[in-house]
């Protein structure tokens, strides 16, 4: 009996698919198959159990890779954070050193204050100073004069 027209194209495809298949060599019982991606290998800290059938051994290789991936990242992010805690120690220091200037000036202002203070308290007692020779002298001459 012969098959129908869309049984013989069918047939013909699956040989075209088939055929190169079979001609290839077998993939390794253990470990990836070669042309994967590094990241999709299976790590260090995993093995394929025996009996685990190629789909599964490739599948669970790519969701480790994942893990893997997403596990990478969050190392990174660990490293991002110690780099961010750095930078908030030398912002830190360096706000201990302008607190310690801040100090410095403010003393710097406090002893300026001091001395203009005692130079006006000097100006103003030698203007009474002066006042009172003033007066006093004044107070001399008005005597002498008749």
């Amino acid at each position: 009996m012969d098959k129908p027209i869309e049984a013989q194209v069918l047939s013909l495809v699956e040989h075209e698919i088939v055929a190169p298949v079979r001609r290839s060599p077998p993939f390794p019982e253990q470990g990836p198959a070669p042309f994967l991606p590094a990241m999709v290998r299976t790590p260090n800290y995993v093995e394929h159990r025996e009996g685990a059938t190629e789909i599964g051994k490739l599948t669970a290789e790519a969701v480790v890779g994942e893990y893997e991936t997403a596990a990478r990242e969050i190392e990174g992010m660990g490293a991002q954070l110690i780099d961010c805690m750095k930078r908030c120690e030398t912002m830190t220091r360096d706000a201990f050193f302008v607190i310690e200037e801040m100090k410095e000036t403010a003393a710097r202002y406090r002893e300026e204050a001091k001395r203009v203070f005692l130079q006006i308290e000097n100006c103003t007692l030698m203007t009474a100073e002066v006042r009172k020779t003033c007066i006093e002298f004044k107070e001399k001459i008005a005597v002498r004069l008749p």
